[in-house]
């Protein structure tokens, strides 16, 4: 989880694009987040999701290190929208998300990758170092579109080590296409905990970010983090 790329140096260039780069050159830990806000997440669902994007920036933010070194992403879908554009956990400021329509999976999945892929080659391009990033899948429902495109691409992307993806799944989430999607054992959210699981997923940031390159950061249990989920 912690394999950090290191990229080939490029001619300097006024490209004022790097600004946010030269001023903070620490190597960056990408976390995408896949969320979604379809109609069914109306009501406690995605109040407790909101509350759990907050609590995640809190926690990073409590780690100095973790707070320059991770950088969020997030696509939302109902409909398919890049509500946050990457940044690290000092700038992420936490959507306020509303569950409107149905559930674009598969494109919500390829936009990702998509968005994922630009910023990969912004770092190389600004010889900004990167460890293996994190897709984050969050659902509860069934895919409305195709998925089997975004699964081939999620396969893919494991096997080359381009990303490491997750897949969650609240109640009501079809598991059994989930499966199908991720390389990993989906895991099932217990309730409405989204804020323990946000506290686990950035505990394993700031353990990547505080990593020394090329060894193995030991992690929380990911069968049974913290009682948050089951498989």
């Amino acid at each position: 989880m912690n394999e950090l790329e290191l990229p080939q140096q490029t001619p300097f260039s006024a490209d004022f694009s790097g600004a946010e780069f030269a001023d903070n050159p620490e190597p960056r830990c990408p976390c995408i987040l896949l969320l979604d806000n379809s109609w069914s997440m109306n009501g406690p669902p995605i109040s407790e999701l909101n509350q759990g994007l907050a609590t995640f920036k809190e926690e990073l933010l409590a780690d100095s290190l973790a707070a320059k070194r991770v950088e969020i992403a997030i696509v939302s879908f109902g409909p398919v929208e890049v509500v946050n554009e990457f940044q690290t956990a000092e700038q992420f400021t936490p959507p306020h998300l509303i569950a409107r329509k149905d559930t674009p999976m598969g494109l919500a999945i390829l936009q990702g990758l998509e968005l994922l892929n630009q910023r990969k080659a912004l770092y190389r391009e600004h010889g900004i170092p990167f460890f293996r990033p994190w897709v984050f899948l969050i659902t509860d429902g069934s895919p409305t579109d195709d998925w089997q495109t975004a699964a081939a691409e999620v396969l893919k992307g494991e096997e080359s080590r381009a990303f490491a993806f997750f897949a969650v799944g609240v109640e009501g989430a079809n598991l059994d296409i989930l499966q199908r999607i991720s390389t990993r054992q989906p895991l099932r959210l217990k309730g409405l905990r989204f804020r323990e699981m946000f506290q686990w997923l950035s505990n394993s940031m700031r353990s990547v970010s505080r990593s020394v390159p090329g060894t193995e950061v030991p992690l929380s249990n990911p069968a049974a983090p913290n009682g948050w989920a089951a498989v």
